[in-house]
């Protein structure tokens, strides 16, 4: 990270503002903790000067880091503030490939699930809001960066990333209080206090209070930021990139492993499928009303990981990774419209008789896809079987036959979609079983 001039004096004194309110913010939190009532407790019962250190360590630290936040911010303001390296910015676009992206995203699902009790602390949940903060207003130095972020069309999904983050962290925080309570033989939360209130005037009152600041929210919306129009559709001018608009991204991300038949129609009637049977495969009837984990792990884990993993995740990278002639970018890489790449995508049949075998492929269908139809049945026939003789045994006895095979069959369809991107990204493998004969290839 270097020192530059480079940046107009409208964007050096919108990112000292935005530098000044995050450092007034965590000047607030600061006061919070060095006066915090257990903090001046055990400050006051620690004799040794060792035991203060480490006590004092993090308001300290944090006290630094606020005079950081808002140092920068004296220093956007006089034009000499702190952009990013070109090194870094190299760095990071190599290491925002699409495998990586998937895999980060996916061990990072893996460990707010085991480390979820670390991820409800207030602390933790203020480390990462200021550490994601603080990435974004340094990364707004580049221009390619701001251009897609400060783009009218992707603000509502730098909110949304926020939204989803705090609902997702407040929610596993009150599983976690809850769990630890049920574990004690206490009642959840949600259970004290549960008086009823009536529809006229409490729930009417809060709704109208709610609809006025979301209309002032809008209007502020409105003034500040231009309406995104675009130019008037033309036949013979198409966007480059043309994108769906941002809740159909997943499933224009979809397009590209599958055809548009099993991406456009199977998919997504799977999905309305299995909400619909939801409630009648669920077995276990614990959790209703109040949050927990402990009591409803496989549930959860599958739903948070179909929405924050292959709907979220994806939406984030139709919007910012994904450029002129759908190829991946980097944060922040130029969205060069002659990016050409190397691609050779093959079929699993093409991989057998041409590369492994060295023959011909056979004109009959059979034969040619056997292995992938092979494939493919075993995946989603045989694997329900072997998951209720291992991990799922309980659940089988529990649910029964038929309700596991219903609950299993969606879990394995939703869990293609994962294994489908990484064989492509991985190893170029378009199609399992390849029969466009039949418009069948999946």
């Amino acid at each position: 990270m270097g020192h530059g001039t480079e940046l107009s004096p409208d964007i050096s004194r919108g990112l000292g503002l935005y530098f000044l309110v995050l450092g007034l913010l965590n000047a607030y939190y600061c006061v919070r903790l060095w006066t915090d009532k257990g903090f001046q407790e055990k400050w006051k019962g620690a004799n040794e000067p060792v035991s203060k250190v480490r006590l004092a360590a993090f308001p300290l630290v944090w006290s630094l880091l606020t005079t950081y936040m808002l140092g920068t911010s004296i220093e956007f303001f006089n034009g000499v503030g702190p952009v990013l390296s070109e090194a870094f910015r190299d760095w990071m676009d190599r290491l925002m490939g699409p495998v990586n992206y998937f895999v980060i995203s996916t061990a990072a699902f893996i460990a707010l699930i085991v480390f979820r009790r670390i991820f409800a602390k207030n602390v933790t949940g203020w480390v990462l809001l200021n550490g994601s903060l603080l990435f974004i207003g340094i990364s707004m130095t580049d221009p390619d960066f701001r251009g897609i972020v400060a783009k009218p069309d992707n603000v509502p999904i730098t909110m949304l990333i926020y939204s989803v983050g705090f609902t997702t962290w407040l929610a596993l925080r009150q599983a976690v209080i809850n769990d630890d309570r049920i574990k004690e033989g206490k009642k959840p939360l949600e259970a004290e206090g549960a008086e009823k209130v009536l529809t006229w005037p409490d729930l009417v009152y809060t709704e109208m209070l709610a609809m006025v600041l979301c209309t002032v929210f809008l209007l502020v919306w409105s003034i500040c930021l231009k309406a995104p129009l675009e130019p008037p559709a033309s036949t013979t001018k198409i966007p480059n990139p043309s994108k769906a608009p941002w809740y159909f991204l997943g499933l224009q991300e979809m397009l590209v492993y599958f055809d548009p038949w099993l991406a456009g129609v199977v998919l997504p009637t799977y999905i309305i499928i299995g909400l619909c049977a939801m409630p009648y495969i669920d077995y276990n009837k614990k959790g209703n009303g109040y949050y927990t984990f402990a009591e409803r792990p496989f549930a959860i884990i599958t739903f948070l990981f179909g929405f924050l993993v292959l709907w979220v995740v994806l939406i984030v990278l139709g919007t910012f990774l994904r450029g002129p002639n759908w190829n991946f970018f980097g944060f922040y890489e130029v969205w060069d419209p002659d990016k050409t790449v190397a691609l050779n995508n093959i079929d699993l049949s093409d991989l057998l008789y041409l590369d492994l075998l060295n023959t011909g492929k056979p004109s009959n269908i059979l034969a040619r896809e056997w292995l992938g139809i092979l494939l493919v049945l075993s995946y989603f026939l045989i694997t329900p079987f072997i998951m209720a003789k291992t991990f799922m045994k309980e659940m089988f006895i529990r649910m029964g036959l038929i309700r596991f095979l219903v609950m299993t069959n969606i879990f394995l369809m939703m869990a293609f979609l994962p294994i489908k991107m990484v064989l492509r990204w991985a190893f170029n493998l378009k199609y399992i079983i390849a029969i466009p004969e039949m418009f069948l290839n999946v």
